[in-house]
């Protein structure tokens, strides 16, 4: 049983850190990466539809990407996405296709960005220590209800912290090495 809250809590954190992970892809850092728009929310038809769904990206030579869009129809939707999101990018479009030059950063927005990096990385911190609150709430009650003995209930809650501190620390580490790669000339 206690197990059982254990594997849960984990899985629950590795989703965690990869919503972490996928953040951090959106996040520029100077060099063209389809991972910067491919989740792009846009306005097909009426309904909110991932860009990577509505067309082909791909890296044109290191400043630049190439959005080939499936469905001409949806090209000035894309755009205005593009344009509203906080990327910083100006499209310019072609038809049913779309080139996003990415442009070198300057010191102000490279900082800017680490700032969004360090959010980021608090807000899945939060996150974590939210599932860990849930687990141990958890526990507690399968102790009130007699189900686990006080001394499990505290080793899983030791088990729990450090199981915790490991993904957190991932995290660090995750957001350290994209503020190296942002800071990088």
């Amino acid at each position: 049983m206690i197990e059982e809250s254990l594997t849960k809590t984990k899985s629950r954190m590795q989703k965690s850190i990869a919503a972490f992970e996928r953040d951090l892809s959106g996040i520029r850092t100077g060099r063209a990466n389809p991972g910067l728009v491919e989740h792009l929310m846009v306005d097909y038809y009426g309904t909110q539809t991932p860009l990577n769904q509505l067309a082909a990206i791909s890296v044109t030579d290191g400043s630049s990407l190439l959005i080939q869009i499936w469905d001409k129809g949806a090209a000035s939707s894309v755009e205005k996405a593009i344009l509203k999101s906080d990327l910083g990018l100006t499209p310019v479009s072609e038809g049913s296709t779309i080139r996003l030059p990415i442009p070198p950063l300057t010191e102000e927005r490279r900082r800017d960005l680490v700032k969004m990096v360090r959010k980021r990385l608090e807000e899945s911190k939060v996150a974590m220590r939210n599932i860990r609150r849930d687990s141990i709430d958890e526990l507690r009650n399968m102790e009130k209800g007699k189900e686990i003995s006080q001394d499990d209930q505290h080793r899983a809650q030791d088990e729990l912290q450090k199981t915790t501190d490991g993904f957190v620390s991932q995290a660090s580490q995750l957001g350290a090495n994209k503020e190296a790669e942002l800071m990088e000339v």
